[in-house]
């Protein structure tokens, strides 16, 4: 079974977080609330969030501090922000919060449809990137089998790398074609930009698990590419 990505709303007010909560529930994902900044950085403590959508008027500690604390965390500096906000004053307001680390800023009333369709791109990508660090970890564990038993069971390690080659790839197919999705929409630059970096990320991997292959040589320093 897939595991459900996480995303996490944060607004002071419950009607506009249950307003949240209607508009994604289609997505089927799991949809955390945090009522503060203060309550968003504790559930960003234990769990993984494919994408924050965090208001930018709250009492206490508003939506542009609440993001600086995000991006200087290392566990959570790359997670997503959508800054969502009821007032606009102008292109300073704007700037101000892409700078503190938005990919997105959008107005209230916004239209569901547009909410819903940008946060989709991010979960998908968040499950994407699941399914990469999947395949470097069966890959690590086949580069450290290789190192502690060289004279091993040839047959088995041949059907894991045959296995591996295979679960890669399906995740390159499918990484090609969400690119080839985001660029032909041209969606956010944020999201094109993500898509990206997942596609090094997995031409490294599929470097790494070349290397394997009979005659290509030592396998001992040969890993994927964070």
């Amino acid at each position: 079974m897939v595991q459900k990505a996480k995303i996490l709303l944060v607004d002071d007010r419950p009607e506009n977080l249950l307003a949240l909560e209607a508009i994604l529930s289609a997505l089927d994902q799991t949809l955390v609330r945090a009522s503060s900044g203060e309550e968003a950085l504790k559930a960003l403590l234990t769990d993984d969030f494919a994408v924050i959508l965090l208001d930018v008027q709250m009492p206490g500690m508003d939506g542009f501090e609440t993001a600086a604390h995000i991006k200087r965390r290392e566990r959570t500096r790359d997670i997503p922000i959508i800054f969502l906000t009821a007032i606009n004053h102008g292109p300073h307001h704007t700037f101000r919060g892409y700078a503190a680390g938005a990919v997105d800023y959008i107005s209230k009333p916004f239209d569901p449809w547009v909410l819903r369709a940008k946060v989709s791109v991010f979960v998908e990508l968040y499950m994407k990137n699941c399914q990469l660090r999947e395949q470097a970890s069966l890959l690590r564990l086949q580069l450290e089998g290789n190192g502690k038993d060289a004279g091993g069971e040839a047959k088995e390690s041949a059907g894991l790398l045959a296995e591996l080659s295979a679960r890669l790839a399906a995740v390159e197919e499918q990484a090609e074609a969400l690119t080839k999705q985001l660029n032909d929409e041209s969606t956010d630059a944020a999201a094109v930009a993500t898509a990206a970096h997942l596609e090094r990320k997995l031409t490294g991997l599929r470097r790494a698990l070349d290397a394997l292959e009979p005659g290509t040589g030592s396998t001992s320093s040969v890993s994927p590419q964070n």
